[in-house]
């Protein structure tokens, strides 16, 4: 993924992120995640949070089998808009139940989320998806 070396630091420093999937009709959904980079994919736990269905029955989870495109968008808005700017990363997803892949994903989420420390995302079996990027934009204010 070639990214500008800022774009790449706020893509590993921001905590939120919208992660859009679609179904294979192209019904799309947006949600709000945690996730986590490592300079070479992005990863995002379906976590122990309460949730309405049981975390395969997700939305975003049966679109991801459907349709494994997806999209993640981190942004930064402020009052000053010279500090506005935005990273799309485009890829294809997937979903990590077991491996070393997904281990080191879930050491990189609970280093970076004291809750999923507190939660047990290690001790939990959580899913992950990994979003091995294909392409990636950046913008910011160059005003």
């Amino acid at each position: 993924m070639d990214l500008p070396a800022w774009a790449a630091e706020f893509l590993r420093e921001s905590r939120v992120a919208r992660l859009g999937t679609a179904d294979r009709a192209g019904r799309p959904l947006v949600v709000p995640v945690c996730y986590a980079f490592d300079g070479h994919a992005c990863f995002s736990a379906i976590d122990a949070k309460p949730k309405r269905v049981a975390a395969r029955a997700l939305r975003r989870v049966r679109n991801i089998e459907q349709n494994p495109q997806v999209s993640l968008v981190v942004d930064r808005y402020d009052e000053d808009w010279a500090r506005l700017c935005w990273v799309i990363v485009e890829g294809r997803a997937d979903l990590l139940t077991e491996g070393p892949v997904r281990a080191t994903a879930v050491d990189l989420l609970v280093s970076k989320y004291a809750q999923y420390r507190a939660m047990g995302l290690d001790r939990e079996g959580a899913t992950v998806i990994r979003i091995a990027p294909e392409r990636a934009l950046a913008w910011r204010y160059a005003g």
